[in-house]
């Protein structure tokens, strides 16, 4: 079925990102990024592609700078 449709095809060999809120289930999934040679597989917790898609590449970097500029206090709030 796959060699029969490229766009199949080629999305069977695109990068699988997985999310999850549990930290467990995230462990687990981290130790088999190594396995697939190709690095297709990526492991990450919901809330933090939630703010790397809302806030942007550098929001880390950001709220951290705020967190310690300003104390943790009023990024919190």
């Amino acid at each position: 079925m796959l060699a029969q449709n490229p766009a199949l095809s080629s999305a069977a060999q695109a990068n699988v990102k997985i999310l999850t809120s549990c930290p467990s289930c995230l462990q687990g999934l981290q130790r088999y990024e190594d396995d697939m040679k190709s690095g297709l597989l990526e492991a990450d917790y919901i809330v933090v592609e939630m703010a790397r898609v809302l806030l942007g590449e550098d929001w880390l970097q950001a709220y951290v700078a705020k967190a310690n500029a300003g104390g943790i206090e009023r990024v919190l709030v």
